[in-house]
């Protein structure tokens, strides 16, 4: 099996229907941050399944289909290494996580960055140096920086928190909502598992938080005690 070949397979189950909807749900316009994107049209449960199908493909190979213009064969690359990943030696998995990173031009949308950041980088840094993410987190690539906070979901289930919290420290004043988004996400999901943690974080920081931030990072509190930050100041 080839990328060349992989590719005729997807295009071959591709829904112009679909691939029209996701165009606009995932900002292709000119100017919005999936701008140029191109979609067949596959929803993600097909995608996976046909990656199943396709984890023995050589990483050269799974490479090729990273490069593709369509949004779903780099989406469906990507769900080969989650799957190779797990499978695979310490040095296999060197193998695929170097290749991650020298791809990251090609992990340009959130779904591509969420539904891989976590069981490929952040699972081979989980014990090792995570000096990397501190250096994603201040690239100007949007997705980069996207990457670094979705890497820490991995350590966040591991109930390992400080890298999360850090990232989120660096990221308060970004200027895209994506991040916003992802911070508060991950904060919510400490929450989930450490609500003290996540508490003395809001302590120092909801002052300045953006506004979607917050709301993503509060959005399993109880209640009234989620409207008692909303109606505090924020950022």
């Amino acid at each position: 099996m080839t990328a060349r070949e992989i590719s005729k397979i997807l295009q071959s189950i591709a829904n112009p229907v679909i691939a029209e909807h996701s165009q606009r749900f995932f900002k292709t316009g000119r100017g919005q941050y999936g701008e140029g994107d191109i979609f067949l049209g596959i929803r993600v449960p097909q995608l996976r399944e046909q990656a199943g199908k396709f984890k023995a493909l050589p990483l050269h190979e799974v490479q090729r289909l990273l490069l593709s213009a369509y949004h779903e064969e780099r989406l469906c690359a990507l769900l080969i290494l989650v799957q190779k990943f797990a499978k695979e030696t310490p040095a296999g998995q060197k193998a695929i996580y170097e290749l991650y990173l020298k791809n990251t031009g090609r992990i340009n949308n959130w779904d591509l960055v969420d539904l891989s950041a976590p069981q490929i980088v952040g699972a081979y840094l989980a014990d090792k140096n995570r000096n990397i993410l501190y250096k994603l987190a201040r690239s100007k690539s949007l997705w980069e920086r996207r990457i670094a906070v979705l890497a820490t979901f991995y350590f966040i289930k591991n109930h390992q928190y400080e890298d999360a919290l850090e990232i989120a420290r660096m990221l308060l004043q970004d200027r895209e909502d994506l991040i916003h988004k992802a911070v508060g996400w991950m904060l919510c999901e400490t929450g989930k598992r450490n609500p003290a943690v996540e508490k003395e974080f809001l302590k120092s920081h909801y002052p300045i938080m953006p506004r979607t931030m917050l709301r993503y990072a509060i959005e399993k509190f109880p209640e009234e005690e989620r409207l008692n930050y909303l109606k505090k100041p924020a950022g």
